[in-house]
């Protein structure tokens, strides 16, 4: 175990470590601008994994006609369905593994922000002695930057957010979107009811991590989230966020149709016009010629 935390540390936590007080350093000694800075180093370093993995999700997206199709015709046969899903994987060169990978990837990078934060944050003299060990000994500059101030927008980062209610809601909300972006096409009802509950159990399962870790691994979280949105949205569509949001496009006439529009109301109003007056000269033709028969008879009666 001591050789394993030995590796943890000297693979993950002092690389972190050194990385957060340089960029501390580059960014005017703000740590919130250091751990976004940090976040995107992350992103683009997995860029290249993060569109493969969009890209297979797309593909994903493209052969579900065909899974169902498949599934319909062998329903009966829970082995040769499994079997000609993996046919159609390869024949698409899509690998379900694949999809999952940046995810998996996270995970270390989570752990070992974590305890970044913590060690490079010290609250007692001891701590910070223990912080003055994780740096690189041929990189002085670090050494004069610490102690670390770890304010930022009125938040200390090395502690859970005080409100405890604004950075959960914008974790689980950036988290429920990300989701929903990444989901993967369900080809069965038990897949879709697990894709349900994943959507929402990542969001509320990161939000109750809000509240009781440091709010710098909260800062990570969100800026992670949002980047990766960014990028699904430009690989495979903005569909999802705009189903979330219930976005409706509302055609505008073009001001061409809008002349042919108002000279068809206009020509419709003037045939209305006009049919108006005719009922009214048929209507006084009927008063006046039934006035004229009545002023006949009463002459041919006078004559009699």
């Amino acid at each position: 175990m001591e050789f394993l935390g030995g590796i943890w540390n000297g693979a993950i936590i002092r690389p972190m470590i050194n990385s957060l007080v340089i960029l501390y350093e580059v960014a005017f000694s703000n740590f919130g601008i250091s751990i976004i800075l940090f976040t995107l180093i992350i992103r683009a370093i997995l860029f290249p994994l993060t569109v493969k993995q969009s890209k297979q999700m797309k593909a994903m997206q493209a052969i579900q006609p065909k899974l169902k199709s498949m599934q319909e015709r062998y329903k009966n046969d829970r082995q040769k369905v499994s079997q000609e899903t993996m046919r159609i994987y390869r024949e698409n060169g899509i690998n379900p593994l694949g999809c999952l990978g940046p995810m998996f990837i996270q995970f270390p990078i989570w752990i070992g922000l974590y305890q970044a934060i913590i060690q490079t944050l010290p609250s007692t003299p001891e701590r910070l002695a223990t912080l003055s060990n994780k740096l690189y000994w041929w990189l002085p500059s670090v050494h004069k930057a610490v102690p670390i101030n770890g304010d930022f927008l009125g938040l200390d980062l090395a502690v859970p957010d005080p409100t405890r209610i604004i950075l959960p809601v914008l974790v689980g909300v950036s988290m429920f979107v990300m989701q929903k972006m990444t989901t993967m096409p369900s080809t069965s009802p038990q897949q879709d009811s697990t894709n349900r509950m994943m959507l929402w159990m990542m969001p509320v399962m990161f939000g109750f991590f809000t509240i009781q870790f440091p709010s710098g691994l909260a800062i990570y979280w969100i800026v992670s989230n949002i980047v990766g949105i960014i990028i699904q949205g430009f690989v495979t569509g903005w569909d999802p966020i705009l189903k979330i949001l219930n976005f409706q496009v509302v055609s505008q006439p073009s001001p061409a149709a809008a002349l042919v529009s108002t000279g068809d109301e206009e020509v419709g109003n003037e045939k209305e016009h006009y049919s108006d007056d005719g009922e009214d000269r048929r209507r006084r033709n009927r008063v006046s010629s039934k006035t004229a028969r009545r002023k006949s008879r009463r002459s041919r009666n006078r004559r009699r």
